[in-house]
């Protein structure tokens, strides 16, 4: 099994699939991380298997889907925070399916909601779906923005800081939009603190991508070097 940071470099999004079910050893490690990322974050997190509907017709052909049969449904109950969430833990549960042997695709719109596959409690609603299985390819690398342009990364900030940042651009966000942005805002007492921000887009989900890309800057940076502000 790969290092989380290992799967941060080795994560690409992947949108098409083998035929080939999961085993029964890998669905047991996602059940049981997704009953614990449920309970610390407040969310209703389901594991959907050998289910192909979701991600046939006109939109799953638009976002260049192909025999998805298995997904994470990304459900909680309607909060301010819950986006960000979503984000924070979902990418938690895809950097364990690269380091397992899977590989994923976060979907804000390519995919229907089949009836009677998922369970949702009262107030809860659908932010995302996650595509998961063993890919055709490893998928590819894009273009990601520079350092210093989505943090204030310098001479002067802590190395921990700028190794944050080098692993939040590897976050998948929304067609590659990268809105967000850290700042090493400095000392209080004897903790360094770092303040996350989301940019607007016309395109949307950027506070589900914040929540991925702080859980990605966590891993790189060290939780142990700063506290969120």
């Amino acid at each position: 099994m790969m290092t989380v940071q290992e799967a941060i470099e080795a994560r690409h999004s992947v949108r098409a699939y083998k035929d080939q079910p999961l085993s029964g050893e890998t669905v047991k490690v996602l059940e049981d991380e997704i009953v614990k990322l449920n309970n610390d974050g407040r969310l209703h997190i389901q594991l959907i298997r050998n289910e192909p509907e979701a991600f046939r017709g006109t939109l799953a052909k638009y976002g260049k889907f192909r025999n998805v049969g298995n997904y994470l449904v990304m459900a909680g109950k309607k909060a301010d925070d819950l986006d960000e969430r979503i984000g924070y833990y979902g990418e938690h549960l895809v950097l364990l399916a690269q380091s397992i042997g899977l590989n994923t695709c976060w979907v804000g719109l390519s995919y229907r909601k089949i009836p009677d596959t998922y369970v949702l409690e009262e107030g809860e609603v659908i932010k995302a779906y996650i595509a998961i299985g063993y890919g055709e390819t490893q998928g590819a690398s894009h273009k990601t923005k520079t350092v210093e342009k989505v943090s204030n990364a310098s001479d002067v900030t802590p190395s921990w800081f700028r190794k944050g940042i080098e692993a939040a651009l590897l976050a998948p966000t929304a067609v590659n939009q990268q809105k967000f942005s850290f700042e090493y805002v400095g000392m209080s007492g004897n903790r360094h603190q770092v303040r996350a921000h989301r940019g607007f887009s016309m395109i949307g989900y950027t506070q589900i991508d914040l929540g991925i890309a702080k859980y990605h800057f966590e891993i790189g940076a060290g939780m142990d070097n700063f506290e969120w502000i």
